[in-house]
C-alpha cells in the first residue's frame, strides 16, 4: 500500500498520551453548536480556554480539525470524522457505566434496541423474553423512530442492533444486515367496510376512491403501495391521512367508513385486536425488502450482541416460511 504521507503512528501516539474525555466533549459540542462562545457557556469556562484547548486538539491530530466561517466554525473533512468517532467513544463510555450498573443489579448487560414500527411487537416481546431468561439476563432498552433515525444513531453508537427494513432506499454504508423474514400484505379497513369489499374482487379503481391512511413517505412500503396501483394502471391515490405509529394508524381506520390501509400481515393482524380494524380476504402480491438486523461493521464480536441476535434468529424462525392468504386468492 503506498504511503499516505500522514504519519498515523505518532498521531496514535500523541493521542494515548495526551486525549482526555474533557477534549471529546469539546469536540462534539463545537461540531454541534458552531460556536466558541456557546461552547464555552455550554462547558462553563472562558473562550480562551476553549480555543486553547482546540488548538491542542489540533496540533494532537497534527491537522486542522475547524476553521472559522461567517457562520462559525465549520469543520473540515477530517473534523467531521474525529467528531463523529469523538461521539461514539462518549457514547461508548455511557454504555460502559450502564453496563456496570445492570451488572451491579445482576443482569449480564444493557443492550439498547431500535426497532421501526412495522415490526411486529409479539417478534419484539418474545425476542426480549428469551434473553431475559435466566441464568445471565439482558437489559432491554427499546427505541423507536424511522430507520433513517435508528440507522444514524446505531452509527453514532447511541444503539446496539437495528430491527429494520433492509431497504435499497437506506444507506448502509459501514453496517452488516442479516435479512430475518419478508412480511405478506394485507388490506385493512373497518369491519363494515370489510364486509362490503370482501363480496366482490378486488379492484384497483374501486381501492383508489377509499380514502388511505398510510406510513411515512418516501419509504418501501409507500413505494409498494404505489407501484401496485401504478401495475393495475391506476393512479396511486393521495392518503388522506399520514401517520408514524402503526396503532394510530390502526385505530383511525376503525372509526372511519371509508378508510383503507395496506399493511404487513403480522402489523395487520396484531391491529385486529389492539385496534379493531378487519383484514380484507384479498392475496396481494408484493415484493417488500426483507426484515433484518442490522448493526455496525466495527461491532467485533460481543456475547450480548450474539445472544440477543441468536434470540431474534429463533423468533423469526416460524415466520420465513410465507403462510397462506386468507379467503380469496386473486393476485396482482
Amino acid at each position: 500500500m503506498p504511503d499516505s504521507g500522514f504519519p498515523s503512528d505518532d498521531v496514535v501516539r500523541r493521542l494515548v498520551s495526551r486525549l482526555k474525555m474533557r477534549h471529546l466533549q469539546l469536540i462534539v459540542q463545537v461540531h454541534r453548536l458552531g460556536s466558541l462562545t456557546r461552547v464555552a457557556e455550554l462547558m462553563a469556562t472562558s473562550q480562551p480556554a476553549v480555543t486553547n484547548a482546540l488548538s491542542e486538539l489540533e496540533a494532537m491530530f497534527g491537522a486542522p480539525l475547524f476553521v472559522r466561517t461567517a457562520r462559525g466554525m465549520a469543520p473540515t473533512d477530517i473534523g467531521r470524522i474525529v467528531a463523529g468517532r469523538a461521539r461514539a467513544m462518549l457514547q461508548d463510555l455511557g454504555h460502559l457505566v450502564r453496563d456496570m450498573e445492570a451488572s451491579s443489579a445482576g443482569l449480564a448487560a444493557r443492550l439498547h434496541v431500535g426497532v421501526t414500527p412495522f415490526v411486529s411487537g409479539r417478534l419484539v416481546a418474545e425476542v426480549v423474553s428469551a434473553v431475559q431468561a435466566e441464568p445471565r439476563r439482558l437489559a432491554v432498552r427499546i427505541h423507536d423512530g424511522t430507520s433513517e433515525s435508528l440507522l444514524r444513531a446505531l452509527r453514532d453508537h447511541a444503539l446496539d442492533v437495528v430491527i429494520a427494513r433492509a431497504s435499497p432506499m437506506l444507506d448502509l454504508q459501514g453496517l452488516a444486515f442479516e435479512p430475518l423474514y419478508r412480511q405478506q400484505a394485507r388490506l385493512i379497513s373497518n369491519r363494515r367496510l370489510a364486509a362490503q369489499l370482501g363480496r366482490a374482487p378486488l379492484s384497483w379503481h374501486r381501492l383508489a376512491e377509499l380514502d388511505w391512511v398510510l406510513g411515512e413517505p418516501h419509504t418501501a412500503l409507500r413505494e409498494q403501495v404505489a407501484g401496485l396501483f401504478i401495475g393495475a394502471g391506476v393512479t396511486p391515490p393521495v392518503p388522506v391521512t399520514e401517520g408514524y405509529s402503526a396503532k394510530l394508524i390502526g385505530e383511525i381506520i376503525a372509526a372511519s367508513e371509508r378508510a383503507v390501509s395496506l399493511l404487513p400481515a403480522d402489523i395487520a393482524e396484531e391491529l385486529v385486536h389492539v385496534a379493531g380494524v378487519a383484514i380484507v380476504p384479498y392475496s396481494i402480491a408484493w415484493s417488500l425488502p426483507p426484515i433484518a438486523a442490522i448493526v455496525r461493521e466495527d461491532s467485533g464480536e460481543n456475547e450480548s450482541h450474539r445472544r440477543f441476535l441468536e434470540a431474534v434468529r429463533q423468533a423469526c424462525g416460524g415466520m420465513r416460511r410465507d403462510a397462506p392468504d386468507p379467503g380469496r386468492q386473486t393476485e396482482f
